[in-house]
């Protein structure tokens, strides 16, 4: 009897074990809130900018979407003959062991930017660029004024990382709004 019953108990364990393992591989793998900070940036936008230091007015679009289970955000905007056609890419993630978003922006001309930020707390969604000497500009991307069918995009600069000037300034407005 006494076998019996202690089969009986190493059974009902093993099953709870069991459930609870497949409980823990049926939560994805990023669903966390944190996941979905940069939501308001998916979809189709519709694009414009008007002319600002060495960026001459113009327009284009920017296609933002979910991959990969829902843990990337890819981007692929195209700028058009205004800024000389410029078309670039990005991956953006958010990186839970270290609690930030990061991101890697490459383009057709050559440029690529690896930036890191997420919320700040005030309404905007900042990424700042990683320096790679003493000597470059701070640069950052700035996401503010988010709507539901549009949000204002500002590329920053800065000498000392403090004092920060617009060097180009992207109007959003979702496709079919």
């Amino acid at each position: 009897m006494r076998n019996i019953l202690a089969a009986i108990l190493a059974f009902g364990v093993a099953a709870c074990a069991t459930a609870d393992a497949q409980q823990q591989a049926q939560t994805p793998p990023c669903s966390a809130p944190e996941f979905r900070q940069m939501d308001f940036w998916l979809g189709t936008w519709d694009v414009r900018w008007d002319a600002i230091g060495n960026v001459p007015a113009g327009q284009g679009t920017n296609v933002i979407m979910p991959m990969l289970g829902d843990c990337v955000i890819r981007e692929a905007f195209d700028g058009g003959a205004s800024v000389g056609g410029l078309v670039g890419h990005s991956v953006s993630v958010y990186h839970a062991p270290a609690r930030m978003w990061r991101q890697t922006w490459v383009d057709n001309q050559g440029g690529y930017f690896a930036l890191t930020g997420g919320p700040d707390g005030e309404g905007r969604f900042i990424l700042t660029n990683t320096r790679i000497s003493d000597n470059a500009p701070h640069l950052r991307m700035v996401f503010e004024d988010i709507a539901e069918n549009s949000l204002i995009w500002r590329w920053q600069r800065s000498a000392d990382g403090q004092a920060w000037s617009d060097a180009w300034v992207i109007h959003y407005v979702r496709r079919g709004s």
